[in-house]
């Protein structure tokens, strides 16, 4: 597919419209129409640029912005769902198990797991591997045993 300068910078545009979330969005009609194309051509053309219809690519925008906010707000999934555009919670809940292999619910709860984990456990996965003893200077035959065990271990 050959494409003049313009050409390609009309649909960069378009693909640029169709991933802003806030407004109307506008029907795929009026964006070929805005481009000066046929509604088929502008999808075809899209797609041999992109990978994907304009279709497509609204709702990967959709499901991408859904995750971010699944991620950082504490709202309902419903009220996700309907803030990035779909009308569906059951088609929202489907196309974002089959785009990233979980449910809403799912996700939020695995990433909201991972923020939850104690700080003081965070620092003890990091503490050198010696005991509270070695460390105040305590005896000083079982630091050079634990350090000859250390380097044996080092050097094999």
């Amino acid at each position: 597919m050959l494409l003049r300068h313009d050409g390609f910078r009309r649909l960069c545009r378009a693909r640029e419209v169709l991933a802003e979330l806030d407004g109307p969005q506008p029907t795929i009609e009026a964006l070929a129409r805005e481009i000066g194309i046929s509604p088929a051509h502008f999808i075809r053309q899209f797609e041999a640029l992109f990978g994907v219809t304009p279709h497509q690519y609204r709702i990967q925008v959709r499901l991408d912005r859904a995750k971010q906010l699944l991620a950082v707000q504490r709202r309902a999934v419903t009220a996700v769902c309907m803030d990035v555009g779909f009308s569906s919670l059951g088609s929202f809940s489907t196309l974002f198990t089959r785009r990233f292999g979980e449910t809403p619910t799912a996700y939020r709860r695995r990433i909201r797991a991972a923020d939850l984990v104690p700080g003081c456990l965070t620092l003890m996965a990091n503490l050198p591997n010696r005991s509270f003893r070695e460390a105040a200077g305590g005896d000083s035959r079982d630091h050079a045993e634990n350090h000859s065990r250390s380097n044996a271990c080092a050097s094999s």
